[in-house]
């Protein structure tokens, strides 16, 4: 299929953008990758009548150090993270992850910014940035705002951006050198979007995170898993399978059996990577 008639515009500043998306009122949709939102069009989930090119912007390309972490423009590809071209304060998680994400001519154009805003439940870096408590900053018609993932991601495809918003940095801390990490991703094929994917951080004097997240199930912090691992380092197999279990009941509780075992397998794993010595 082709998508329906759009106009297209390449906005010279990012007060520009904003000014066009508020005008457009929700008909106007900014693109930057566009490896999601062309598909989209084409299929005719999604429609547009203006779409305004972003990926350009000087403001969306930054990448600055600051005093907790590095701050992303929201345009940085994921190619740039799998190359080591940026700084990675996840000590090399954000590389496992870029470097997993679909095929390569997709990872040289798609965009962590991107990514969040769609936030399509089987995508890779809402659950890799909510793990790492990353910072997300927001540029609108009302100013500035800053939010955590958490906070930005409602559901399946649905975020708190109002019209005329735009997402322009992202800020991750760094992970203190005591810190551990574990990354699991389950897919019916490589490159395909994950049937379950999760992501571990504990250790470091931080709290413990762990994400799941898939096609069934929006990016979610798992609590009572995190909780357990806080409370007992050490904590048996047979405990995280029950608190994985009771946190999957809450955050997934639509989901059938053959989903849960596959997201309980899945989220083990990456913990069982994170509490390696």
């Amino acid at each position: 299929m082709k998508p329906a008639p759009f106009d297209y515009v390449r906005p010279s500043h990012l007060g520009e953008a904003t000014e066009i998306l508020v005008k457009g009122q929700g008909s106007a949709i900014p693109i930057s990758g566009g490896q999601s939102l062309m598909p989209m069009l084409s299929l005719r989930v999604a429609s547009a009548e203006t779409l305004v090119d972003i990926s350009r912007l000087f403001e969306l390309k930054t990448v600055e150090e600051t005093s907790t972490g590095i701050s992303y423009g929201a345009a940085t590809t994921h190619a740039a993270i799998e190359d080591g071209k940026l700084p990675d304060p996840s000590r090399g998680l954000m590389h496992k992850v870029a470097s997993g994400i679909s095929y390569r001519a997709v990872r040289n154009f798609g965009t962590m910014g991107g990514s969040l805003a769609l936030a399509d439940p089987a995508a890779d870096w809402p659950a890799c940035l909510m793990a790492l408590g990353a910072l997300v900053t927001i540029v609108g018609p009302d100013g500035n705002r800053t939010v955590t993932v958490p906070e930005l991601i409602e559901g399946p495809y649905t975020t708190i951006l109002a019209p005329g918003e735009v997402i322009t940095s992202i800020e991750v801390p760094r992970l203190p050198a005591e810190a551990r990490w574990g990354y699991s991703k389950f897919a019916r094929k490589s490159g395909a979007f994950a049937n379950s994917l999760s992501v571990a951080v504990i250790g470091g004097g931080n709290k413990a995170r762990v994400v799941i997240a898939g096609s069934s199930t929006s990016s979610s912090l798992l609590t009572d898993t995190a909780s357990l691992l806080d409370r007992t380092p050490d904590a048996t197999e047979d405990d995280l399978k029950t608190a994985i279990r009771d946190d999957l009941t809450k955050v997934d509780p639509n989901g059938d059996d053959y989903q849960h075992r596959s997201h309980a397998a899945i989220v083990l794993r990456a913990v069982q990577q994170a509490r390696l010595p």
